[in-house]
């Protein structure tokens, strides 16, 4: 049996027997989901708090379609769970009309988890959502942390490599290296982040050199970090494109590269994972303890 599309894609590098493993799980969820006579079943409604992910936003149409697109995925992940979208600029809905439309509880109270659809931490993670959050009279909101790092955002990178020509065997040659290209923040808890990412990813590649660069704010750019790799005997430079959708920075991160370009993470299968893995975490953190973690440095 040939494995759906969207399962060959969030399975980049992996061995067969974890490929048969996970795919034997993930079609054991969605029949789950699927009645006798071949129709979805209608799930319960969860009582849990709305699952509100914030993007930034974007000149870029593709910005939207690719956000709508992945909040499809929770939502066939999380059947029943309430999914909405905010924007933190350009785009509506924005935040705060997001969670102004949000419907009380019986005690009438609004509860929402806000999941930035945010790599790194920031200014946005640590100052305007939980202004937003805080703006809401007599709401119980919280806010999840950032996505990165983490493993399963470096699955999604892998997987986008793999799609743009990486090979394994890319990552025992001594000419190949990557750039993890990233928008870029003067918070040095958001370079810390990205720095860290730029490890596992290199781990995960076999130990090849991955150098984090950034689209704006902070050095080394793109070009810079592509040319450090090069003085290094390093003439294979993929670019790793660490954005969560198509844009301006993303499009001029992969205009740069000598060799091959992956695409933004998009609506990864692994996105949408990690994604309901934020919420989940940011429900079940004391709510004292939550706001000690996303105060800022």
């Amino acid at each position: 049996m040939t494995e759906p599309a969207h399962l060959r894609e969030s399975l980049p590098l992996d061995t067969t027997a974890q490929l048969l493993t996970r795919i034997t799980t993930e079609l054991g969820t969605q029949l789950s989901h699927v009645a006798l006579n071949g129709s979805r079943r209608r799930m319960p409604p969860t009582d849990r708090p709305a699952l509100v992910a914030v993007a930034h936003g974007s000149r870029d149409p593709r910005a939207l379609q690719t956000v709508t697109t992945l909040l499809d995925r929770v939502r066939e992940l999380r059947p029943g769970l309430d999914v909405r979208l905010g924007h933190v600029e350009l785009n509506e809905p924005l935040l705060p009309d997001t969670l102004a439309a949000l419907k009380g509880d019986e005690r009438g109270v609004s509860r929402a988890v806000l999941v930035p659809l945010l790599l790194s931490r920031g200014h946005h993670v640590k100052h305007d959502l939980p202004q937003a959050a805080a703006a809401v009279p007599g709401g119980d909101m919280r806010v999840a942390a950032p996505l990165g790092p983490h493993p399963l955002l470096v699955e999604a990178l892998c997987s986008r490599l793999a799609e743009a020509g990486w090979r394994p065997e890319d990552g025992t040659s001594r000419s190949a290296g990557v750039v993890l290209a990233a928008a870029g923040s003067r918070d040095p808890d958001s370079v810390s982040d990205v720095r860290r990412t730029a490890e596992l990813l290199s781990e995960r590649l076999g130990g090849v050199p991955v150098v984090p660069a950034y689209a704006s704010a902070v050095s080394p750019t793109v070009p810079a970090a592509i040319r450090a790799l090069s003085a290094r005997g390093r003439h294979r430079i993929a670019v790793a494109s660490y954005f969560a959708s198509p844009g301006l920075f993303a499009t001029r991160s992969a205009a740069a590269t000598p060799w091959i370009a992956a695409a933004p993470l998009g609506a990864h299968p692994a996105l949408a994972r990690l994604l309901l893995r934020r919420y989940d975490e940011a429900f079940s953190t004391p709510y004292a303890a939550q706001r000690r973690e996303l105060a800022p440095a």
